[in-house]
């Protein structure tokens, strides 16, 4: 590969161990998938989560923290997806000490580094969100697909430890979604249907993920009716990345790179076609309906909510009351938004609870589910209803007002 003169300095060790390992990580990933050579970035954001880290990344993680300031801060602008845990619910929610106490020691080691921990996967709702063009290296999947497709920034799916050299060098390999070349369309989609719900959005991006199957299949989707907004995006494309490893789509006249048919005209007529109706729809419902009979919680999660989202849940929830436990799961930047406005007092005056800087998915579910004997779960999110499944949860995919007539129902559908 090839190295700018700082490049080679940090390989040789001048800039102390940690950039060496940084700079070395990133070669052999850039060799790995054929990169000439680095492209610099404006941001970085790491998925570091403890369930994920595990007692031995974060003992390495504190073991760079005695070194000098220089050696250790990061270069861009860093930031964090959510925690295992919201430290202030934690026994609410049946987590164990060691959890909570593991997750801070993750937070001081990596504020030594100068990261940031806003801990959200909707950095693009709330933070600095990249601009047309800009090159960065982001870890959560969700937000790499928003970033890429809806904002038309550049970044592949960057693992913690990528994403963590990345901040620590502000370069990372030039190779994927980094290229022009990959970002062309390579399947087209035709939709005679256009959703009205997020839940509906979320079971269209994951029946477009499925169609694609590849971290390298980049859908273009054509025949939608209206530009979805900022929350239909979202559950569209975490659900694309979810069902498929898409990183990447295009929709045709709506999306920045495809603002205009015409764009992809010369190669779309060649491109595979696959067309998605209203059957479609109904038999991705069915499959993730309901089978058990009751419900045992309600969680609106995988990505978290944005401002809107809790306004739309304290609004149905007027007058009523739930009687199984209910997760409204949003940002650190979007809760003290959500506390001034009233609207956390709503949903808690309800019986709801309202969570900031986790992700229900990575925060030890599967101990939270037999501490607190939990089994069968709804939730709006296409996304969350894919995964959890794999932390012994039987799942229900519902419209944000059926969770909420669930909850209040006593976990009956």
């Amino acid at each position: 590969m090839k190295l700018t003169d700082e490049e080679r300095a940090m390989l040789s060790g001048e800039c102390g161990p940690l950039r060496h390992w940084a700079i070395a990580h990133q070669i052999q990933v850039g060799r790995y998938f054929h990169a000439t050579d680095l492209v610099q970035i404006a941001q970085a954001h790491i998925m570091c989560d403890t369930e994920s880290l595990g007692e031995a990344g974060v003992q390495w993680l504190e073991r760079w923290m005695g070194l000098p300031d220089a050696q250790r801060r990061v270069r861009v602008p860093t930031i964090t997806d959510p925690r295992g845990t919201d430290f202030f619910a934690a026994p609410r929610l049946k987590q164990e000490n060691w959890m909570v106490e593991r997750e801070r020691r993750t937070t001081v080691a990596l504020e030594s580094c100068g990261i940031l921990m806003t801990n959200t996967c909707i950095n693009y709702q709330t933070i600095m969100p990249p601009l047309l063009g800009e090159h960065v290296a982001y870890g959560d999947t969700g937000v790499v697909i928003y970033t890429n497709s809806v904002l038309g920034a550049r970044s592949n799916f960057e693992g913690g430890p990528s994403a963590f050299a990345a901040a620590l060098t502000g370069c990372t390999p030039r190779y994927g979604y980094h290229l022009e070349a990959r970002r062309q369309p390579t399947l087209h989609i035709v939709t005679t249907f256009t959703p009205q719900s997020l839940d509906g959005w979320g079971a269209l991006g994951a029946m477009v993920g499925k169609l694609a199957g590849d971290y390298w299949s980049v859908p273009l989707v054509s025949g939608l009716e209206r530009i979805p907004g900022s929350d239909e995006m979202k559950h569209f494309g975490a659900a694309a990345a979810s069902f498929g490893s898409v990183a990447l789509f295009h929709l045709s006249g709506i999306t920045p790179e495809a603002k205009l048919a015409r764009d992809f005209s010369a190669s779309v007529s060649s491109l595979p076609q696959f067309r998605l109706g209203g059957r479609d729809l109904e038999a991705f419902r069915q499959r993730y309906g309901q089978t058990t009979g009751k419900v045992d919680l309600v969680v609106f999660s995988a990505p978290q909510l944005s401002i809107v989202e809790i306004q739309q849940v304290a609004d149905l929830l007027a007058g009523r009351q739930v009687k199984i436990p209910l997760l409204a799961i949003t940002s650190p930047q979007v809760k003290p938004d959500a506390d001034r406005m009233g609207l956390t007092a709503r949903i808690e005056a309800a019986g709801g609870t309202v969570l900031a800087g986790m992700c229900f998915y990575n925060s030890y579910a599967r101990e939270m589910a037999e501490a607190n004997g939990w089994k069968s779960l709804a939730s709006n999110s296409a996304k969350l209803v894919n995964i959890i499944g794999g932390y012994g949860y039987s799942p229900t995919l519902l419209s944000m007002e059926q969770c909420i007539d669930v909850a209040c129902a006593g976990g009956s559908v």
